[in-house]
């Protein structure tokens, strides 16, 4: 089996999740400054604020969703649960002693009511 590295591991929830806010938070300032523009440009710049004023959103989201890991590794999981068997003899439960199985059979006198 593949020998796991710390290094090769998936990043954490939480680097994760905020690498993806950082994307949408720059996608988002982009679309603020689309709106801004659109206050001082004329002409066929006017269309070009306002589509990326009005489709930057979705691509936001999309963008910010998808999962990209740059270590791109895969973890690297134990396989099966083994079972552990001795060499040796086979284990042979310890049998009592003839006497001692007499005396805790049924019909002996300890088990007569009184």
């Amino acid at each position: 089996m593949k020998q796991q590295s710390i290094t090769s591991l998936p990043l954490s929830p939480e680097e994760e999740r905020r690498r993806r806010m950082i994307k949408y938070s720059i996608a988002m300032g982009v679309r603020v400054l689309c709106i801004v523009a659109m206050l001082f440009v004329h002409g066929w710049w006017l269309v070009v604020c306002a589509a990326g004023a009005i489709l930057l959103p979705y691509f936001a989201v999309v963008v910010a969703n998808v999962h990209s890991d740059p270590r791109g590794a895969r973890v690297v999981r134990p396989g099966g649960v083994e079972v552990y068997r001795p060499e040796g003899p086979p284990y042979q439960p310890e049998t009592p002693h003839p006497a001692a199985r007499a005396a805790d059979a049924p019909g002996t006198p300890e088990d007569q009511p009184r």
